[in-house]
């Protein structure tokens, strides 16, 4: 950074002291794992950029548009829907969840044993080191999943202003019918928050902004798919945890632009990883910034990622809304068919997730599935096991990671991924694998 935000930190109420702890380590970190990537493309100098001023300018933009009176939504999940934000000229932002802090305070009012994600929630608002969370006028909450749901009431009473949303926990019409319900009630309390009223031509302007953002993050697997593969699973996981927090045009056009780079180096043949580099799909619980750990060790032991099967990847972004409604009713009928197709593990029972990774493997041209799991993460733990043994049964080789935010099993997570990658470097290839998937 090399403005001086320090002021409008403390505006903000951060804690200055432990801002900067964090500041200084994300920094060392961000440069160890990305920075000191081999054939990075160019335009990966946007994200660079990006994460510089990642509590500074976008922070510093938050600020100048809640003055001109518009409005920042922080939210936690993929289900909240940012076309009905932008519908209200309002701003929506992920806020920060991905590592440690504060632990011992948070321990404090949360069981020891609750999963690093919610954890870490609440870390960095008793440590005062989110500046996004600060700048929100409303943060929501949504119920995926037990521990969640009662940190909630917890968390209401540490910020200004939270409203919690109700989720559907099975795929039928009354679980649809619950998610619209929850919609139109989220539609009048952003509404009123922001005192806009949302039309259908607005609504649909949010609509074509969000698809156009999903749209550039399809080119981008796309890209993805050839051997050897143009960029790295772990650019490509930050240009996914970006997607939550950055103005949502400018991230497109940049993408669009890192996309059309990327287009070329497929038809020179240039790869950030040889070809041939063994290929793995990631699939499990969303990773937030600066949530890297996984990632960095498969990309750094012989692998090389080439899709996400998480919230913060093609599960968050896969499936437009349809735009073509004429009225208001019939455009939050389509918003809600995007996103009741999410395949998040909090619905009982849950195959189209594994039906989705199947594909996934097929599609990207994977040799195995990592299944990662934060620890006590019980939805994804659970349903882990069952995914791991499907594939396997199917011959796509699987193993299950779970992990927490620390930097303690970093040399036996290492030793596993090793192992696992040697392993399917000398497995059939996908395509001999086609006869098995289709069985």
């Amino acid at each position: 950074m090399t403005v001086d935000y320090r002021q409008m930190w403390k505006e903000l109420g951060l804690n200055l002291e432990n801002h900067d702890a964090l500041m200084e380590v994300l920094g060392k970190v961000y440069a160890e794992i990305f920075v000191s990537q081999k054939n990075r493309p160019e335009k990966t100098s946007y994200l660079d950029f990006v994460m510089s001023e990642v509590h500074g300018a976008r922070i510093q933009e938050l600020v100048e548009a809640k003055k001109q009176g518009r409005k920042v939504i922080g939210t936690y999940c993929t289900f909240v829907p940012e076309e009905i934000v932008i519908a209200a000229n309002g701003i929506m932002v992920g806020l920060c969840a991905g590592a440690d802090f504060a632990t011992e305070e948070v321990e404090k009012i949360l069981p020891k044993n609750l999963c690093a994600l919610i954890k870490s929630t609440f870390g960095f608002k008793l440590g005062g080191v989110c500046p996004y969370l600060e700048a929100s006028d409303l943060i929501v909450g949504e119920n995926t999943c037990d521990g969640k749901k009662k940190a909630w009431e917890v968390f209401g009473n540490l910020v200004k202003k939270m409203y919690v949303m109700d989720m559907p926990q099975v795929k039928t019409q009354d679980g649809k019918a619950l998610l619209k319900k929850e919609y139109l009630k989220f539609i009048s309390q952003i509404q009123e928050l922001t005192g806009n009223s949302i039309t259908v031509e607005s609504l649909r302007k949010g609509i074509e902004i969000v698809n156009a953002k999903r749209q550039a993050v399809y080119r981008l697997s796309k890209a993805r798919i050839n051997n050897p593969v143009p960029v790295s699973g772990l650019d490509s996981l930050l240009i996914n945890q970006i997607f939550f927090y950055e103005d949502p045009i400018r991230f497109t056009q940049q993408i669009n632009e890192l996309c059309d780079e990327l287009e070329r180096r497929v038809s020179e043949g240039k790869g950030s990883f040889p070809a041939g580099t063994p290929r793995i799909l990631f699939s499990g619980c969303p990773m937030a910034v600066p949530n890297w750990k996984i990632p960095a060790i498969i990309e750094t032991t012989g692998g090389v990622i080439v899709a996400e099967e998480s919230c913060v990847g093609e599960r968050g972004t896969r499936n437009l809304v349809e735009s073509t409604g004429d009225t208001l009713d019939s455009l939050v009928d389509a918003i809600v068919d995007r996103y009741f197709q999410i395949d998040c593990a909090i619905f009982s029972p849950n195959q189209d997730r594994l039906t989705h990774i199947k594909e996934m493997y097929r599609k990207y041209n994977a040799d195995g599935v990592v299944l990662y799991g934060i620890q006590f993460c019980s939805p994804y733990a659970v349903e882990a096991i069952g995914i791991e043994k499907e594939l396997e049964k199917s011959g796509i080789p699987a193993t299950r990671i779970e992990t927490d935010y620390s930097q303690e099993d970093v040399g036996q997570l290492k030793t596993r991924l090793q192992a696992f990658i040697e392993r399917i470097a000398k497995c059939p290839s996908p395509q001999e694998s086609t006869s098995a998937l289709q069985q």
